[in-house]
């Protein structure tokens, strides 16, 4: 029998849209479960649309934030505030065989996009709840695996989120939680035919990976990023039994790196390996195995060795797989014959599809010339790694003139980046890290000048994350105006509450400037010396802004109250050592259920603020970090309550849609 699609009656009347157009930011419509789970709970001031018959609302989830799109060909009625129509057009009906309908939302990959089909109907509803195949959880708090299996039956591939970003620095505590194994026990009655995990800032323990290679015997790819709790010997497990594996990559992890055994534990006659990051590890692994795999494996496309593989191992590697386009090399410290050396050279000549280079541990520029007959399709370069001085960055970049991404130390100076103004005109991402983050005394590094020197030369830019010892407004108001195109703005300033260098005003309007002129702006991270006056601007401007992050900055509570009522797409934001308070906490009442997580450290708070948050908003996971509370919407708890051992109750029970952690 076909679909019959439609919109439910609301006070807003529908207007009919074509393919792949957007609600309106006015656009009313109520919250239900999608796709992209733990991203966002949406819920819009004013009417709201019924939900589609039948659908389980204890299973929401979040809205998607305002996409709707209808496949090519297909019509569609959404509301429409600005204009009017009588009732009976709010029931236009469409009407599919399930199998079409099916097939159509088939061909929909994005998130969001497929989270917006679901609430057309419960039609609509039910065919993509069928036909997904891959989930992303933005948060592992905001809904429990349990719904999430209960709402897509089919899943082959999981993106799972723990830990807040701030756990990279060390600051939130140990045993916090966002352990994967109740979700694998999950998955294993639900999903016997899991493909793909991809997890970040998730605590995995070597038990966890055994189960996951036994439990799942079509097992294809494993992604860890900043994860902790496991060792080698849960690497042993994923080599020796997920005999179908195409990806293993083990980026920056807390990792327990007992021996390098692990990489003679794939099978002899093992070929399917298409992705192999191990550059994060530090001890040797066994080359004779490892060349072994590279050599047998020729749908290899990623290779990243650590930095314990020598230039003549690498040589031997890239012989073998001269189909790669991405390479991470071993060290450049070892001295080469001049036959080493054009046995080297002739190997990155054949490496013809590189498209993104990154290691270079302790580069040199004896061997750097080795990497230039490779660098003429560059697109990415990664030298986070790789202390550049700026005469060797300027000599790498001038072989670059595709490069659209790059990633350097502060080393390079501002000569280097003016080489790089000078050479990648497409240059669409930078971002320039610390050498020495915590010396102070060094006056070395990138200042303003080598920004704007980019901004001029790089009118494509719209990524940056500039770590600098100075700057001005003036500057970052030239560097904004050659480029407007900025959709993430990361100006960190090292020295907290340092003020405009030559006018030693506050930087307010600098970061004014930012949020006036780069109007698709979604994540903005400020620092030096700022007032309430950059975060009014930031509300009053930054109507697009989904991430927010702040440190050593604001003269009150007003200053975090004004991103609160004036960012109506915030999803994260983040803020340690700022003067915000319960005033400013409180104020966001209205704003969190809406939000993915907020995270508050040094600042104001005190605990009574956080427990009347909680009786205020049971529906939020609230969090004081240092005496580890927490509040749960459970069944099992009260609401309201406060509930101590959160790592606990987090693994097994949780099932609230945003997170609050406030460090005290």
């Amino acid at each position: 029998m076909p679909h019959t699609v439609f919109l439910p009656p609301t006070t807003t009347p529908p207007a009919r849209v074509a393919a792949s157009h957007r609600l309106s930011p006015g656009a009313h419509m109520r919250p239900e479960i999608s796709g992209d789970l733990g991203d966002q709970l949406h819920l819009s001031s004013g009417s709201a649309a019924v939900p589609p018959s039948g659908i389980d609302p204890g299973a929401q989830s979040h809205e998607l934030g305002g996409a709707l799109v209808i496949p090519g060909g297909v019509g569609g009625s959404v509301m429409d505030p600005g204009k009017s129509r009588d009732s009976a057009e709010t029931a236009r009906v469409m009407q599919f065989p399930n199998d079409v309908l099916e097939r159509i939302l088939s061909l929909i990959d994005s998130h969001r996009d497929r989270s917006a089909v679901s609430l057309v109907s419960k039609a609509w509803y039910n065919a993509e709840r069928w036909t997904r195949r891959h989930v992303f959880i933005g948060n592992c708090y905001a809904v429990s695996p349990q719904i999430v299996a209960r709402r897509f039956p089919n899943i082959r591939g999981v993106m799972l989120k723990g830990k807040p970003r701030f756990s990279d620095f060390n600051m939130v505590p140990p045993n916090w939680g966002a352990d994967v194994h109740a979700w694998l026990a999950v998955f294993a009655d639900h999903y016997p035919l899991l493909e793909e995990l991809r997890l970040k800032r998730m605590t995995v323990t070597d038990e966890s990976l055994k189960f996951l290679a036994r439990k799942f015997r079509n097992f294809r790819a494993l992604s860890l990023l900043s994860c902790d709790g496991f060792s080698t010997d849960g690497l042993e497990a994923i080599a020796t039994d997920c005999r179908h594996l195409t990806e293993l990559d083990i980026q920056e992890n807390g990792i327990d790196d007992i021996s390098g055994n692990w990489m003679s534990c794939f099978p002899e006659n093992f070929t399917s390996l298409e992705v192999l990051n191990f550059a994060s590890l530090s001890s040797d692994v066994n080359f004779d195995a490892l060349e072994r795999l590279v050599s047998q494996c020729k749908s290899l496309k990623i290779l990243k060795v650590n930095k314990n593989i020598t230039l003549e191992q690498l040589q031997r590697l890239l012989v073998r797989a001269p189909q790669l386009t991405e390479l991470g090399t071993g060290s450049f410290l070892q001295e080469l014959t001049a036959h080493q050396y054009e046995e080297l050279e002739r190997a990155f000549i054949s490496c013809k599809n590189l498209h993104a280079l990154s290691g270079l541990w302790e580069a040199t520029t004896l061997y750097l010339p080795v990497l230039y007959p490779a660098c003429t399709k560059l697109t990415f370069l990664n030298l986070s790694y790789a202390a550049l001085q700026s005469e060797e960055l300027a000599k790498l970049v001038a072989h670059c003139p595709h490069l659209q991404r790059l990633w350097v130390l502060d080393t390079v100076e501002d000569v280097g980046l003016e080489a790089v103004a000078s050479n990648c005109p497409l240059l669409e991402e930078l971002r320039v890290f610390p050498a020495d983050p915590y010396d102070q005394d060094i006056n070395r590094g990138v200042t303003e000048s080598g920004f704007l020197a980019v901004s001029l030369g790089c009118r494509k830019l719209h990524y940056v994350l500039y770590f600098c010892r100075q700057m001005t407004n003036a500057a970052v108001a030239r560097i904004v105006q050659n480029c407007p195109g900025f959709t993430h703005f990361r100006l960190c300033i090292m020295k907290p509450g340092q003020p405009d260098y030559l006018t030693n005003e506050p930087m307010d309007e600098g970061f004014g400037a930012v949020v006036k002129t780069c109007t698709n702006l979604r994540r903005l991270g400020v620092s030096g010396l700022l007032t309430d006056l950059t975060f009014e601007y930031i509300g009053r401007y930054a109507k697009n802004l989904e991430t927010l992050s702040v440190a050593f900055a604001g003269g009150s509570d007003r200053g975090m109250q004004c991103i609160l009522d004036g960012c109506p797409k915030m999803r994260k934001l983040e803020i340690r050592d700022s003067p915000f308070g319960n005033v400013a906490l409180l104020s966001g009442l209205e704003k969190y259920e809406s939000m993915r997580s907020l995270w508050m450290s040094a600042c104001k708070v005190t605990l009574s603020g956080c427990k009347l948050l909680a009786r205020q908003r049971p529906r939020l996971n609230v969090e004081d970090g240092c005496a580890i509370f927490c509040l749960y919407s459970l069944k099992l708890v009260n609401r309201g309550s406060w509930c101590q051992n959160s790592g606990t109750l987090k693994g097994s029970l949780c099932s609230a849609k945003s997170a609050i952690v406030l460090m005290l």
